[in-house]
């Protein structure tokens, strides 16, 4: 069964001959080329930091903050819990902070009913990170 020394010295030889051609044909004919999944990477990335920016910027606005002093919830730990959302949910959650900050903006909300979507959503941040551990 033991190969005698000049098959194992071909079978080394033909393997460093092939090996490093099927690594490269591999490379260049995956699935997904890796130049592609980099790009995907960075765009995900960056699309969660704007995410992010955009949820704790809402929550720094005046009339929010005063809003959540108003039910004693401290908006700095709801800030700091939002890092802590998985993408999914900060998505879910910046899109509705988007959706409140442009109501806010257009009048179309009195502070009652800020307060009450802060609160809402406040909640839901500190419910979900509260889940997730």
């Amino acid at each position: 069964m033991f190969l005698s020394q000049g098959m194992r010295n071909a079978v080394v030889w033909v393997l460093s001959a092939v090996v490093p051609v099927m690594t490269t044909y591999a490379a260049e004919n995956h699935v997904v080329p890796l130049t592609e999944l980099h790009r995907q990477i960075v765009s995900a990335s960056e699309a969660r930091q704007t995410r992010l920016a955009g949820v704790r910027e809402f929550f720094s606005r005046e009339p929010v903050q005063k809003a959540l002093r108003t039910v004693k919830i401290d908006s700095k730990q709801v800030k700091q819990a939002v890092a802590l959302l998985s993408d999914d949910e900060l998505a879910r959650l910046a899109a509705r902070t988007d959706k409140a900050q442009a109501d806010l903006a257009a009048g179309a909300l009195n502070n009652q009913q800020l307060t009450y979507i802060v609160i809402a959503l406040a909640t839901a941040v500190i419910i979900l990170v509260i889940v997730a551990r």
